[in-house]
């Protein structure tokens, strides 16, 4: 499997979903104990970002059917998705699902989680999100993914205002 990592500026001209997605995902030959892989949405709009993730997953994964969110950060959850000559149908749980993670559903697969990294976040923090993810020896949780993150971004600045003095 090849991850792939697209980090060009958004072309306002453009709407997100002609874009392609901002997509890693972990190597075939390893097994992620609790993430398969990150997504950085350029917005919080389902309607718009899901078909171009799921047209990249398809072809790996097999025809993806269902996915989950956690509503925490999602203002409107459509019920389903047209993609590329089927329907996705998409459901929330709040306290079943972590809410920095997307589920996905498969005919062919199964089940695949990947990290939904906030369309706000800055590129080299979702850069190292990304690559954090894919990581087989990481056993942090998406939420603890993005925690460990803040965490990294605070030490960094705080490292970096302690230099200016």
């Amino acid at each position: 499997m090849t991850a792939t990592i697209l980090l060009t500026p958004t072309v306002e001209e453009r709407a997100p979903s002609a874009l392609p997605p901002r997509l890693v995902l972990a190597p075939g030959e390893t097994t992620p104990v609790l993430i398969d892989g990150a997504w950085w949405p350029r917005s919080r709009d389902l309607t718009a970002e899901l078909p171009a993730l799921i047209e990249v997953l398809d072809p790996l994964w097999g025809r993806i059917t269902r996915v989950t969110v956690n509503p925490t950060f999602w203002p409107v959850i459509p019920r389903k998705v047209p993609v590329q000559g089927h329907v996705v149908h998409v459901g929330w749980f709040e306290a079943e699902q972590d809410p920095h993670k997307l589920l996905l559903l498969s005919y062919t697969v199964g089940r695949w989680d990947l990290l939904v990294i906030p369309p706000e976040t800055e590129p080299a923090i979702a850069a190292r999100l990304m690559a954090t993810a894919t990581d087989p020896s990481r056993s942090l949780t998406a939420t603890g993914l993005i925690h460990e993150a803040e965490r990294f971004r605070i030490a960094a600045e705080e490292a970096a205002g302690s230099d200016s003095l």
